[in-house]
């Protein structure tokens, strides 16, 4: 029973292979490396983004407040 989804991923592997050659077919899977490679480095940015807007957030009351000193030192 375990063995029933190799099974069919080497089905799906040869039919792969006898429709569209051998060429084809890894050309495929390199598709697919480099789009999951990609996804994930989509996905890392995300999360970079997110804490820098969350650090920029936190550093732009202390500006304001910085700001503010400034011009009362001027006035």
């Amino acid at each position: 029973m375990e063995l029933l989804g190799l099974y069919f991923l080497l089905i799906a592997l040869c039919c792969l292979v006898a429709y569209a050659g051998w060429d084809a077919t890894m050309r495929l899977f390199a598709f697919l490396d480099l789009h999951l490679r990609y996804s994930w480095i989509k996905f890392k940015m995300s999360l970079m983004r997110r804490k820098l807007e969350r650090d920029l957030r936190k550093d732009n009351a202390n500006f304001d407040k910085l700001i503010k000193e400034i011009k009362d030192d001027r006035s």
